[in-house]
């Protein structure tokens, strides 16, 4: 079980098709945006290997979203053995792609984190069945045999609390990430990212049923931005000018997924990427990175309310946060506030 297949999950997607992607970045040349002297160098830290889940960056660099603000932007590809928070508090990479609840615990161990945007406004976990014995609902639990890994167990039981599940009425069955103990009749569901074993199963053409976490209460900013307090003051500029370059990236994605999970696998030939795979990945991932708050406020955008909400989920986790670990003043010089 990787780091973000474990409570407060890191985003990411069928891992078994990434094992062994190399560091790559790609150079591109731009003129700056007026009133930048000269091109300045930053990192953005992703938190797993490189897939189509961060392909509005790629075409943020491919595009020269950020040549354009003056930034050369180095794209560091994260892993079992790269977490993101450490870069980001040594000040090797500007922002990390994390979670709110990773964010939470680096918190209380003394990291000054805030999260300045976030990418998905639906947390992608999932339980997926097949159609002879759904999980429609979270109720659907009682009597089930669920197959997941055993650190997972504060998410399940956070679902439990919110929608007034028994779960002991529910057989946990310790597994590996893999849609096969499901199609073995080993368990009746699986408890996943909605990106990726459904997806799994989707290209062999095994229908799945998938019920999003997040339409039942589960609110936890996934694939949200990090940044130090310090960079929210002495790096101000190359924040605001990442950011626009992200925002631009990610709206193309919207726009076209299907070229977004091209150019991803152009980018990284050697990361064994399957088009066809990244293509439905990219697709699926979109409702959950936009919605009518993002069409109305912009990407990333996030509001006290889902704070709030969030809050209330970190608290079922076991993580007491306030809503200080929020800073929108990112967002808000980019998309008016």
């Amino acid at each position: 079980m990787t780091r973000d297949r474990t409570i407060g999950a890191a985003p990411g997607l069928t891992r078994r098709s990434l094992i062994g992607t190399g560091a790559a970045t790609l150079g591109l040349a731009g003129l700056a945006r007026p009133g930048f002297a000269q091109t300045r160098d930053v990192a953005l830290q992703l938190s797993w290997l490189h897939s189509v889940q961060f392909g509005g960056s790629y075409i943020a660099r491919d595009r020269g979203y950020w040549a354009k603000e003056g930034l050369d932007v180095t794209l560091l590809p994260g892993g079992p053995n790269a977490p993101v928070e450490p870069p980001v508090v040594a000040g090797n990479a500007l922002v990390g792609i994390s979670a709110a609840d990773y964010t939470a615990a680096a918190v209380a161990q003394g990291a000054p984190f805030r999260i300045i945007g976030v990418a998905m406004q639906k947390n992608p976990f999932a339980i997926a069945s097949l159609p002879g014995n759904p999980v429609e609902v979270p109720k659907d639990l009682e009597g089930k045999r669920i197959g997941m890994a055993l650190a997972n167990m504060p998410v399940l039981e956070a679902l439990c609390t919110l929608n007034g599940v028994a779960l002991t009425a529910i057989e946990v069955v310790p597994t590996q990430y893999d849609a096969a103990p499901l199609l073995a009749g080993q368990v009746d569901c699986l408890l996943c990212w909605a990106t990726d074993l459904p997806v799994a199963m989707a290209m062999e053409d095994i229908e799945a049923v998938t019920m999003l976490m997040a339409d039942h209460g589960y609110a936890l900013h996934s694939q949200t931005y990090i940044a130090t307090e310090e960079s929210l003051v002495s790096r101000r500029a190359e924040l605001v000018a990442l950011m626009r370059g992200e925002i631009a990236g990610w709206t193309d994605y919207a726009a076209d997924p299907a070229a977004a999970a091209r150019l991803t696998v152009r980018m990284f030939p050697d990361s064994g990427l399957d088009l066809a795979t990244q293509v439905m990945q990219a697709e699926r991932q979109v409702p959950l990175m936009f919605s009518p708050l993002t069409d109305a406020q912009g990407f990333g955008w996030f509001t006290p309310e889902t704070v709030a909400a969030n809050i209330e989920t970190l608290a079922l986790l076991g993580r007491d946060v306030g809503p200080e670990l929020w800073d929108r003043s990112i967002l808000e010089e980019l998309h008016g506030a």
